[in-house]
This record gives C-alpha cells, sequence and structure tokens, in this order.
C-alpha cells in the first residue's frame, strides 16, 4: 500500500504541478477508492497540497516566475476562509461532500477544457485586488471543506480574469500551501491523523511537484497544460460518480 501511495503522490503531483493546481484533487479520491475514508483522506491531501506545491514554489522563486504582490490577497483570504470551511466540513455528510467534490472536478475540468483565455500578448498585468480577494475566500473555504487546497478554483478563475496562464500556474502553486497548510491545522485540533500514510505521499509530492514544474516551465505550451489537467479531473469525476450511483 505504501509503495503504490507513493507512486499516486508523485505522479499526481508532477502532473498537477504543471497547471500550479495542488494535486489533492486527484490524491484524495485515489485513497478513497483504496478503502481509506474521506474524512481521512481530506488532512492528508491538505498537507500533501502543503508540501508538494511549496516544492514547487520555491523552483518559482528561484527562478523568477512568482508575482508577490498579486499573489497577496489571494493568500490573506484563502488562509482564513480555509479554516473556516475546515470547521464547517465537520457539520456535513460525507455524501454531500463526495457529491461536492464531483461538482468540483467537472467545474475545473470544464474551465480548463472549454475557457479560452486572451492570446498572447494580451494578457493583463495590473493587480484586481477586490476580484482576487473574492476568489480567494471561495477557494479557501472549498478548500476547507472538500481537503484539496483550492487551486482548482484560483487557476480557472485567474484565467478567466485574463492572467496569463503561465504566471496563473505560478501564483497558485504560491498560493495554495497557505490555505491548504490553515485546514489542515483545523482537521488536525479536531481529530487523529494517519502520519505515516502522510509521510509516504508527502515524499512522493514534494519530488513529483518539483519536477512537474521544471518539466512545464521548458517544455509545455499554456494550451497544452489545461488539456491535460481537464482530461484528468474529468475522468475522476466520471470515476467518483460511478462509485456514489
Amino acid at each position: 500500500m505504501d509503495y503504490l501511495l507513493f507512486g499516486i503522490s508523485f505522479v499526481a503531483a508532477f502532473i498537477f504541478a504543471l497547471g500550479g493546481v495542488g494535486a489533492a484533487i486527484i490524491l484524495i479520491p485515489a485513497m478513497v477508492s483504496l478503502g481509506i475514508p474521506i474524512s481521512a483522506a481530506k488532512p492528508i491531501g491538505l498537507f500533501y497540497n502543503t508540501v508538494s506545491l511549496t516544492g514547487a514554489s520555491i523552483s518559482n522563486i528561484k527562478n523568477k516566475r512568482l508575482d508577490f504582490r498579486l499573489g497577496i490577497p489571494l493568500i490573506i483570504f484563502s488562509f482564513i476562509f480555509a479554516a473556516v470551511g475546515a470547521y464547517a466540513s465537520k457539520f456535513i455528510p460525507n455524501r454531500q461532500i463526495v457529491i461536492l467534490f464531483i461538482c468540483f472536478l467537472i467545474f475545473s475540468g470544464l474551465m480548463f477544457l472549454f475557457f479560452k483565455s486572451k492570446g498572447l500578448g494580451n494578457y493583463r498585468e495590473d493587480r484586481p485586488i477586490i476580484k482576487l480577494s473574492l476568489i480567494g475566500a471561495i477557494a479557501g473555504l472549498l478548500s476547507g471543506v472538500l481537503g484539496i487546497g483550492g487551486g482548482g478554483i484560483i487557476s480557472p478563475l485567474m484565467l478567466m480574469l485574463g492572467f496569463n496562464p503561465k504566471k496563473t500556474a505560478a501564483i497558485t502553486a504560491f498560493v495554495v500551501p497557505f490555505s491548504a497548510f490553515s485546514a489542515f491545522l483545523t482537521y488536525w485540533s479536531m481529530g487523529a491523523i494517519n502520519w505515516s500514510i502522510l509521510a509516504v505521499v508527502s515524499v512522493g509530492g514534494i519530488g513529483g511537484a518539483t519536477l512537474g514544474t521544471i518539466f512545464m516551465q521548458k517544455k509545455l505550451n499554456p494550451s497544452l497544460v489545461k488539456k491535460i489537467l481537464a482530461v484528468i479531473l474529468l475522468l475522476m469525476a466520471a470515476k467518483m460518480s460511478l462509485k456514489l450511483f
């Protein structure tokens, strides 16, 4: 089981670092399919997102790909609302959380697949603080409830606002560890954590995300990154729907 979880976490982190999105969105359904309860999988997924995207962000910072000021409102509001979402999740039945998770996967997948951002050279360079703060709050709330980190909300919505996909990936990878860790601490305060599983997936996540970030920046164009993520998200939504119904 440990080797399987390590392999899944490494591959998932590698693929989802291509878009700056936390791979817990795939890791959690994978753990559930292996018999791990979703209530136990969520805090593991949150910590996994924290460490895997921290590795990706370090790479982005070293290579000067990160706009720190653009990420500040996202960090502040996602951090606060992630804790709120994590606390609220204990009042929501697991079946409803799974349904919400499926809806989230479908939304994110369709956004990556069909939304067309502006052409090269026409990406916006301003910092709309109010809109970014609202995105951070929504992403943080869902991060806490679902245990995913919120990257699947931040990235599509920033693309809708007209930001460059590669810039968006770097910002998302920088913001998600803050919201994910906030929600993780809240879950930890409410119950036990399976530390052995957490350690295995975290090590895999660090390696996969770091390599994925380097590969994305050097080898892939933004449109291909979005298509890869979209297909994976929609396939996972279909798999979870079949098991649920």
